[in-house]
């Protein structure tokens, strides 16, 4: 007899959830528009990747002590931000699945309070660097670490913006357990600009 104790909504979306599982088996999430969006997306950080591993190369002691004169902790908030935001939007991805419109709603809007805690850190960020004299002249770390940064926010503000549409279509009706590919197009492109920043984090503000 299985320990575990299992809680009446458990055992009535138990077999709901299996048998979406089963018919979305070897399905990709979201439409093809925008998963060429996502190539677009990871070929442009792919390309910054690569310039800071060469600037990194060529300019290793600027590399060594830049990260010391940045502020990790708005670095570590924002990837609580986006780390935050992917759970939240998993979970309207999976209430929608069981046509819980209302709870989806509820977790695309705690997805929306992730996008404007990131803009309000990033913000607060660079106030602290202009009073601390870092910018994008300070050298060249500084110059990649605001390409970096600038480029991920404006991709972050892109998908508030495709947020904002989804939670409209959600609302109206549009999205069922039967057609939801417009948010599953949504949460592809986010879990892919929350993976970049997982790599910006540590190169950034951990690497010396």
């Amino acid at each position: 007899m299985d320990a575990r104790s299992t809680t009446p909504e458990e055992t009535t979306l138990q077999p709901q959830l299996e048998s979406e599982e089963s018919e979305n088996n070897g399905r990709i999430p979201g439409n093809r528009g925008m998963w060429a969006g996502i190539l677009a997306e990871m070929t442009e950080f792919g390309l910054l990747f690569g310039v800071y591993f060469v600037a990194r190369f060529y300019n290793p002691e600027s590399f060594q002590l830049g990260p010391g004169q940045i502020n990790t902790l708005a670095g570590t908030a924002n990837t609580v931000m986006m780390i935050s935001g992917s759970y939240f939007v998993a979970k309207a991805i999976q209430t929608i699945r069981i046509d819980n419109r209302a709870a989806t709603l509820r977790w695309l809007f705690l997805v929306l309070l992730t996008i404007v805690g990131y803009a309000t850190i990033k913000s607060l960020e660079i106030q602290w660097n202009i009073e601390n004299g870092v910018n994008g002249r300070s050298g060249v770390f500084f110059t990649v670490y605001y390409y970096l940064t600038f480029t991920h926010m404006v991709h972050v503000l892109w998908g508030g913006m495709g947020l904002l549409w989804i939670m409209l279509r959600t609302h109206s009706g549009h999205y069922s357990s039967e057609s939801h590919e417009g948010m599953e197009s949504f949460a592809s492109y986010w879990h892919a600009t929350d993976l970049v920043w997982l790599v910006i984090f540590p190169l950034l503000y951990l690497l010396r």
